[in-house]
């Protein structure tokens, strides 16, 4: 039996910003893929309007990922992103995306 972890984060954007986050993907740094542990990435487009876009990432472990979210490349990877949500609250206007994720153990494939 094969086993992992994988990652989901799914993020909410809003309409006119849509464009803006596959691009943010299309170009991003690939800082996670020479982390160690990490195995691949999808980044998923929601088919029906209002549904989050899902960023699916396998690792081999729990502590591959862990040691992805508290590195330096995690925050050279999402540098836009993140300055893309501190401009807009600078402004006083809502945040253009918001993300939470969850965690999952690969237990079969």
């Amino acid at each position: 039996m094969k086993k992992g972890f994988v990652a989901i984060n799914y993020i909410t954007c809003e309409a006119d910003y849509a464009n803006r986050f596959e691009e943010l993907f299309r170009s991003r740094a690939r800082a996670i893929d020479h982390m160690p542990g990490f195995v691949s990435m999808n980044v998923l487009k929601p088919q029906c309007e209002n549904e989050p876009y899902l960023v699916v990432s396998y690792w081999h472990s729990e502590e591959d990922f862990k040691t992805w979210t508290n590195s330096p490349e995690f925050l050279e990877g999402h540098k836009r992103g993140f300055e893309d949500i501190r401009q807009a609250k600078a402004k006083g206007q809502k945040p253009p995306m918001t993300s939470t994720f969850k965690t999952y153990e690969i237990i079969t494939d």
